[in-house]
């Protein structure tokens, strides 16, 4: 009996939305397989410990493919943002928060002046990616400071039962979901992806809406390098550059798209929390050398995203 279309678009529907879940499950499965005894409280908190800037950096991310757009300057900001938090926010913690309010306030100025002069964000984020990369070196030249205290403890909680990164990665998600998903001006933020021209006529300004999106994606930056600065207990003006590429693999490989403000905060997560596992302990039991582990990391990404366009495309095609 062939079930009605119907069913069958939800079917596929759902599959596409549990995709980023399934492989996260792989990526644990082959891990489980390889070294069980990872598969533990103190297991987690070894392999996700740098997890909590990735899925940080893949939110900042998020907000600004929301709409429509691509962040390029996001890993140099964070490797800023490190510089900032271990100079200044621990000598002098008031300047330290004001430089990073003012990084924030200068993100959602990039915004304005994309919308504003109709620029393509590739490039005004590309080359603020280099004015970002310069300021962290003049902050900080050389790889070191400290880290504030608080800061360090705050990141080195043990909470009973949950390992930190993963109560703090469904804390985050949750919060941001609902954000998005359950408050009315959340609504409008996600539509200015899908459909501006609507957004606009219903008398909302798009140059605030691309304001707060970019000034939201300042925001994520600076706690993951706030993050970051926490769990490293020092900070170097490059520590950040990485999390340019793996954001942005995050929220695809979350089910988010390029364009039509489609993304997903959960899935967003699970993506960077995919990445996370994969980027370092999957294929150091695999026994993978660190030259051939960048490679491997493109080819589960396009093996995930292959899959997706091929749920995709059946979908369509019903």
């Amino acid at each position: 009996m062939i079930p009605p279309a119907g069913t069958t678009l939800h079917l596929r529907s759902l599959a596409r939305a549990l995709l980023p879940a399934f492989s996260l499950l792989v990526v644990l499965a082959g891990i489980a397989w390889l070294n069980p005894r990872s598969i533990s409280y103190f297991g987690f908190s070894l392999m996700l410990n740098l997890a909590i800037p990735i899925v940080l950096a893949t939110l900042a991310q998020m907000f600004v493919i929301l709409g429509n757009d691509l962040d390029l300057s996001i890993g140099p900001f964070i490797g800023f943002a490190t510089c900032v938090s271990a100079t200044w926010l621990y000598d002098a913690p008031m300047a330290g928060a004001a430089i990073l309010v003012c990084a924030v306030g200068a993100y959602a100025a990039m915004g304005a002046l994309i919308h504003l002069r109709n620029l393509p964000s590739v490039v005004v984020t590309l080359g603020m990616g280099f004015v970002w990369q310069g300021l962290a070196i003049l902050v900080l030249p050389q790889p070191g400071g400290q880290s504030p205290e608080w800061l360090a403890s705050a990141m080195g909680v043990q909470p009973p039962f949950i390992p930190f990164p993963v109560l703090a990665a469904a804390v985050i998600a949750l919060v941001v979901w609902f954000l998005l998903e359950r408050t009315s001006y959340g609504v409008i933020l996600r539509g200015s992806g899908g459909n501006p021209i609507a957004v606009r006529r219903a008398g909302w300004s798009l140059l605030k809406i691309k304001m707060t999106l970019f000034a939201l994606a300042g925001l994520f930056g600076v706690l993951s390098g706030l993050s970051l600065v926490g769990l490293t207990t020092s900070a170097d003006a490059n520590i950040g550059n990485g999390y340019t590429l793996l954001g942005i693999a995050g929220v695809i490989l979350g089910g988010g798209e390029f364009v039509g403000g489609r993304v997903s905060p959960i899935g967003a997560v699970v993506g960077a929390l995919t990445l996370a596992l994969a980027a370092s302990p999957l294929l150091t039991f695999m026994n993978i050398p660190p030259d051939w582990q960048v490679g491997t990391n493109g080819a589960i990404l396009i093996i995930v995203l292959t899959a997706r366009v091929l749920v995709s495309r059946r979908q369509e095609a019903v």
